[in-house]
This record gives structure tokens, sequence and C-alpha cells, in this order.
């Protein structure tokens, strides 16, 4: 090591100025008022504020204010998640180590992972992590953990370079073993190693990723597209009304102030503020009904999309598995023993008598001494772990023995040993462990052997296990032999290891098929290993495997076609993810993507919905992902999805009601004055109904249970419009209908001899009642009232209770009935104009009983029961 000398300080001031920062680019921040501009020209914001412009001009500063109160907290809200997006590179950048050791000049000295310039000789040893990509010039005992790159917990074996560093060894990519090639951002797990920097900065392989992450824009969800289309249109709609009642009542009656009033109200009436207020609370509201269950919300509309989502994406390690290496099968003596999952520490193996359990015993005991003393490395730490488990205090793991000589690992022979010296001991104690051919080689095993080995071998490797062998031998003397081979070494068993599922997942699998949502693994391990765990879990089909080289040689329609069958996909890496998302979305697919590391970014955030795990999951994952799950349990997406099926049902509930309102409302500000009758609103009327009509549309549907079918019927079609004609049309009628009977009792009233104040005010008392009559309706479009009446919605009633409150005041107090320009009524004329409001909703009562005789087949599943 004393013949390399590195760089000069010069060249590597002089590389540094060339190439810049060992870092990633800053992408092009956004200031807050940037991105503050950019919430404003939402056509849902612009509607708020004219909304609240529109209440303030008409002296109404309450409703102003709360609306544009309203408008401040969600700009605020918007702004933060936006300003938490521009940390995912941010994050990246974190995660390079602040300080590498390097060579140069012939001196080692440490300098800021930064400061790293290609070419750079850096000194890299167990616990560093990479500062750039390099290659090996020389290493011992080396293996990495590069999960952060390809998303596989077990740690890939490191050689040195042979012949030179040259641009076939310097563009290698992470995973595999026995590659010169480390990279920026992984770990060094075991070992040391020297190596040459070939890349730095944005050219690494980390630095790759990032500037794909970069490119990536998130799209607005399929709601939020079809209520800007609609908000847009009944603004559109409502301003050329508006403008054709000022002209209508200027030739008609004269006084452009009169129709300049009744043109406002009509818009007021038309103004669809509701439906951008009723988006945003339901979706801030849903993102806090999942946060109770462990589910973080970074870009709420993402809480509708994943209750659409039709397909699941999701990264095995860390994800579906515990990312934590386990011995789960050991075999000794011809006899195999599966290890239980758990057992209490310091207990034998059950179902062992003592004769059996002793070769198992020995088999992990001679695993741990060939282990470091404190090992790092996740295979050693499941033989650490099994010993704590079973043998704990076991006299044969004395604290006292000595470690005094170590065999290294190495491309020619694949096992290590340790020599150890007992004080209870004349002879020294070895144990060896490593590829099962390798220690079959070093116990010299005959032809029978041989074939037990490779059988027990072969039964492991097909159940997606690890398989390492463990040896033992005897040494008198005080010269190492130069070789392992020179030890007498007796076989003593093989251990099958293996990253276990989560306990929760199977359930949660199986809750995802009877919801009809497709799940997908996507991993960079072995296809064996993919369907090991894909049969343990319970994923299907698990016998359909597209590995990572074949994705490569498909063209996007042989990809198209394949990807409908397969469930599984291996050997993946980060472009090949991102390529298979943008397939999947091609295909019509809402999809949603789960992962946890660096490599899973893109992916994240080019998938409709990006899920990540907020314990084992890196900084860029959950900044790159709209939903980050807090415990990492994978049921708690599960319940997510719930809860997006819940706010899309309830918000088409919404919606219906409010389209169903507003036609009565339009229709009394319009047709009146057509038929030159008596104005029946002013603009203080309507306010009035939007107290009404706000609170129901924004609490108390959102507080509908959700129905008991939400998890039993397949997602929605991805195409589907939220408000879709036949769900428009029947809505309307049922506004229509109300306003046939408001304008009956209107008319009629007037020709009975009541005063028009009297006859307004019984077409409002009408309209109030028949507005809390759509509300209870509207609950569900399968079940009548009398069967949601049991169901439990605190909301609801406090909404119907408040509104019969305010309309008896209005009705019973002179000042305020003074304010509505209303007559007194006797109660004889109140109780008729309740009955015609509930009549109102009677038609559509019957419709729903006969479409369920019928089997359902004409009812609209809306609000699905």
């Amino acid at each position: 090591m004393h013949e390399i000398t590195g760089l000069t300080n010069t060249e590597a001031a002089k590389r540094l100025a060339q190439d810049g920062f060992n870092e990633l680019p800053s992408s092009r921040r956004r200031g807050s008022l940037a991105i503050a501009a950019e919430v404003v020209r939402e056509p849902m914001f612009l509607l708020l504020v004219a909304a609240g412009a529109i209440y303030g001009v008409l002296g109404d500063l309450q409703e102003a204010l709360m609306l544009l109160g309203f408008v401040a907290v969600v700009m605020g809200i918007t702004i933060y998640q936006e300003r938490k997006t521009e940390r995912a590179l941010e994050a990246l950048r974190d995660l390079s180590s602040p300080r590498a050791l390097v060579v140069r000049e012939g001196t080692r000295m440490r300098v800021a992972g930064r400061e790293v310039v290609v070419g750079d000789i850096v000194m890299l040893a167990e616990g560093d992590r990479v500062p750039a990509d390099g290659v090996l010039l020389s290493c011992t005992n080396m293996s990495v953990d590069e999960s952060l790159l390809t998303g596989e917990s077990m740690p890939v074996r490191k050689v040195k370079c042979v012949g030179g560093v040259t641009p076939d060894t310097a563009d290698a990519k992470p995973g595999g073993d026995d590659l010169p090639n480390v990279f920026s951002g992984t770990l060094v797990l075991q070992g040391q190693g020297v190596a040459e920097i070939v890349r730095t900065g944005a050219r690494t392989e980390m630095g790759r990723i990032g500037l794909a992450l970069q490119s990536l824009k998130p799209e607005p969800t399929l709601v939020q597209e079809q209520s800007r289309t609609l908000v847009r249109n009944m603004a559109l709609a409502g301003l050329g009304l508006c403008c054709l009642v000022v002209v209508i009542y200027k030739l008609t009656r004269g006084g452009w102030i009169e129709g300049l009033l009744a043109g406002i109200t009509l818009a007021m009436a038309i103004l669809p503020e509701e439906i951008p207020v009723v988006l945003t609370v339901f979706l801030a509201l849903g993102a806090w009904r999942i946060s109770q269950k462990g589910v973080l919300t970074r870009r709420i509309p993402a809480v509708e999309a994943l209750g659409s989502a039709t397909t699941l994406c999701v990264d095995k390690t860390g994800t579906l598995t515990l990312n934590r290496m386990r011995i789960v099968s050991m075999w000794a003596n011809g006899r195999v023993f599966a290890v239980p999952d758990e057992e209490p520490t310091g207990t034998s193996p059950p179902g062992l008598d003592s004769a059996e359990y002793e070769p198992f015993h020995q088999l992990v005991e001679y695993g741990i001494l060939a282990g470091e003393v404190d090992p790092f490395d996740p295979m050693e730490r499941a033989f650490a772990d099994l010993g704590e488990r079973y043998f704990q205090g076991s006299e044969h793991l004395h604290a006292d023995w000595e470690l005094v000589h170590e065999y290294s690992l190495s491309p020619d022979l694949l096992a290590m040993s340790h020599v150890w010296r007992s004080p209870q001991r004349d002879a020294f104690v070895i144990a060896a462990k490593g590829a099962p051919e390798a220690i079959a080689d070093l116990c010299h095993l005959d032809q029978g052997g041989t074939q037990r080995l490779s059988a027990a071998t072969d039964a492991m490797a097909e159940s997606g296990f690890r398989v390492l062998g463990v040896a033992r031998a005897i040494f008198h003397g005080d010269q190492w032999p130069g070789a392992q081979h020179d030890f007498d070494f007796e076989l003593v068993g093989l251990v099958g290891l293996a990253d276990p599922p989560r306990p929760s997942v199977p359930q949660a699998l199986a809750e995802c098929r009877q919801a009809g949502l497709r799940v997908v693994m996507i991993t960079g391990d072995y296809p064996s290993t993919a369907q090991a765990i894909a049969r343990r879990i319970g994923l299907q089909p698990d016998h359909e495997v597209i590995t990572g080289p074949q994705l490569d040689e498909m063209l996007d329609e042989q990809l198209g076609s394949r990807i409908a069958t397969c469930s599984i996909f291996a050997r993946m890496v980060p472009e090949q993810k991102l390529r298979l998302i943008k397939a999947l979305k091609t295909r019509g697919e809402i999809v949603a993507m789960t992962g946890d590391g660096v490599n899973d970014a893109p992916a994240l955030r080019a998938a409709d919905i990006g899920v990540a795990m907020g314990q084992r999951g890196t900084d860029v994952a959950r900044e790159a992902a709209s939903l980050v799950v807090l415990d990492d349990d994978f049921s708690s997406i599960v319940a997510a999805v719930r809860t997006g099926r819940r706010i899309y049902d309830n918000l088409k509930k919404a919606v219906a009601y409010i389209f169903a309102v507003h036609t009565p409302i339009i229709g009394l500000a319009l047709i009146p004055l057509l038929l030159r009758w008596p104005l029946v609103f002013g603009p203080v009327h309507v306010v009035f109904l939007e107290l009404i009509i706000d609170p129901a549309c924004s609490v108390a549907f959102e507080a509908e249970p959700e129905e008991e079918d939400v998890m039993r019927r397949p997602p929605r079609n991805p195409t589907e419009p939220l408000f879709g004609a036949r769900m428009i049309g029947l809505s309307i009628l049922q506004g229509l209908v109300v306003l046939a009977i408001l304008l009956a009792v209107y008319r009629m009233s007037l020709q009975t001899g009541w005063s028009t104040a009297a006859a307004q005010a019984m077409t409002f008392t009408t309209l109030v009642v028949a507005n809390l009559a759509l509300i209870l309706t509207n609950r569900s479009w399968s079940r009548p009232i009398r069967m949601t009446l049991g169901v439990r919605n605190v909301a609801l009633w406090w909404v119907i209770g408040g509104a019969a409150l305010l309309l008896t005041l209005v009705l019973c107090l002179p000042p305020l009935r003074g304010l509505f320009g209303f007559d007194a009524l006797t109660a004889g004329s109140v109780a008729a104009c309740a009955g015609a409001g509930l009549l109102s909703v009677v038609w559509f009562e019957v419709y729903k009983v006969l479409a369920h005789r019928n089997g359902g087949a004409t009812t609209q599943r809306h609000g699905h029961s």
C-alpha cells in the first residue's frame, strides 16, 4: 500500500474545479411566493376567492371572511406540502458520507465527502459509507450493503479489479457478487479495501436516480381534473346566465340596479363553491383519518386516488419482508429442522430430543465461531440471533475464548475460517463457514457425502433460502497452515437463511384480493427467492416470473401483454421498475407503488400513488412518496385503501346532493323572473340556504360511515367519471321534482290570497324542508331513508337540528322575519309546507326500493350499500 501516492493536491483542486463538488446538483428550487402564485392560479382557489368577494360585495362580511380565511388555510397547507417535496434531492445529498479517507501525495487524509474527485484513492473499512463510485484496486474479505441502490438486504461480496481500471469495469451496475465496483452511498459491512474513484456527483448511480427523480412531476388525479372541468363549466354558465338575467330584467321590468341584484342572486345560486370546498375538506379529513391508522399523507389528493387504485406494486425487501436475515432451516446428520418464527430465548429447539438436539447445537455454535465477535454483517447477525434464542448461556460459547487467526473469503475458495484458543483445551478449535461447495471441498467429502450435501443444498435453495455450510476442525501445532485446506475439517451441517415475510402480510394480501386490488411484487432478488416469498405470503399467481434482463428484451407491446398476468418481477433495477410502472399506467391502471430505498424513488414519484415505508425507508423514498406508512405495516396500506374508497363513495353522495339542491334554487331565481311573478329570493335567502348546504356537504356527508361492501367490490373503473351523466341526470331530476313542488306552493299561495311576503315564506319553508329531505335520501342511492336512519352519523343530526332551529327562529322572531321579508305563518301552513317538502323525495325512495327488487341492475352504485 505504501506504493500508492494518489493525486497531488494541485491535481485534486483542478479536477474539483472542472467537475464540481461530489454532490447532486440542486433542483430548480421554488420559493414560497412562487408556490403560492401557482396555487392561486388553480380554478378551485380562484372560485373560492370570487365567492368570498361576492359575499363581501353583498355586505355579508362574515361569510366573505370565512371563505377567504378558508382559502388562506388551504393555501398554507398546500405551500407546506410543496416545500417538503423540494427536500427529496437534499435528502439524497445527505446520504453521502460526510468524510472520506483519501490518499494524496502519498499521505492519508480526511476530506469532506463532497471534495472527493475522480482519480482519488479512497480507503474503505467496515462501517464506512462509500463517498463516490469507484473500482477496488485491492480488498480483503470485503462485503457491501447495496440495498439503497438495489433494494436487497443481502450483502454483496467484492473482489479487486484485475488488469487495471477500464471503461468496462467502471461502468458495471450495482448488485451481484464478485464485482470490483463500489457505489456512492453504499455501506461497507465487512473487510477493507482501496478504491479508485471513477464517477462523482450526478454521474454516480445515486446521482442518476436523483436526476430521474428530478425530471418526474406528479400528475393530477382523475377527480381533480374532473372537478376543475365541472367547476369551470358551471362558473362560465353562471356568468352567462347572470348577464342574461340582468338584460331580461331591464327589458321586462326596467331598472339596472334591480336587474344586477337579481343577476347576482342567480349567480350565487349557480356558483358551485361547494364542490372545491367539499373536495378539499373530504381529502383533508381523509388524510387525518388515515393518520390515525399510521399513514402520513404528503400529497392530499393521493388519499382519494388510493381508494381507486387497481394495482399495488410492492417492493419485496422491507415491505413484504422484515428486511432482516434469519436462519429458517438447518440440516445436520441428514435431518432437517425448520426453525420456528418465535421461541423464548435460552430454550432448546422444540421437537428434538437430546441426541437430535446436539448436532443442531453444534451447527449454530460453529457458525457463530466462524463469524465476527461483534458481527455487523446481517447473515452473521442471524447466527448470533439464533444463538441468543436457543443457546443462551451455553457452555460451548465461552466469552474467554481468544481469536488467534483468520482465513478470509477469497474468489478461489468461498469460505472463511477462524482459529480459536480455549483455556480449557490444549488444541486450537477451527470453525469454518461458506458456500456449501467450498465447505464440501474443505471437508474432502467422498462421492456419497458430496451427493447428500448437494441434495440438501438444492432443497434449501429451491425454497428460496441463501445456503451456507459449516465445518469444524481441531489443530495441534504452533505454525498456521498457509491455506484452509490443510486443516482436517469435519462437516457440521447447512443453514438456510431468508428474509422472512412480515406476519401481517398474508392477511393484508387476502383483503387486497377480496377488494379486487391486484398486488405485484417487484424485487431485485433472484426469481426463486421471489417465488418462495410469494408462496409463503399467498401472492398469486406465483408460477410466472419476469426478470429484469427479460424485460429489457421486450418491446412495449410485449411488456403490456405480459404484465396483465405476471405478478412477480425479479432482478429488477431502478430504470426497469420505472418502466414497469409506466407500462401499467399505459394499460389504464391506477398504480400504487410501495418502497423504502433510494432506488424506489423514481417509481414512487411516477406512480399514481407512491407509498413509502416510514421506519426503514430512506428520506429520499419518503420525500418522493405521496403517502408514508409510519409503522411499516403493510396492513396500514389496506386501511388507507378502505379510507380512500369511503371518501370516494361519500364524495359522490355530496356531489349528487349539490346538484339536486342547486336545481330548485336556480329555478326559483330564474323562472319567476321569466314568468313575471314576484321574485322569490334575494341574496339573504341564498346565504341562509348556503348555511345549510355547506356543512351538509363538507361535514355530514364526509362523516358517513363506510358501506359494508366497501372492501368486497372491485375498484371502480379508472375511466369512470366522478360526475357521470347518469349521476348528474338523477340528481338534477331530484331537484326538478323539488322545483315543481316549490313552484306549485308559490303559485297556489299567491292565488289563494296570501300576501307575496307570506307566499315567499311558505315557499322558503318548503325549500328548507326539501333540502333536509334531499340530504337524507342521498345518504344512499340503494337503501331507503328508513334503513339509513339507524346508521350512526352525529354530524348529520347536528346539521338537520341546526337547520330546523334556524328556520324556526326566522319564522318566529319578528326581527329575523323582517330581515328576510316574510309575513307570519300559521302552524297549519308551516305543517303543510313541511309535508310538501318531504313529499318531494318520495318518488326517489320508491325508485330505490323498486331498483333493489330488480336486483340492483338499474341502481346507480352510488353510495354503495
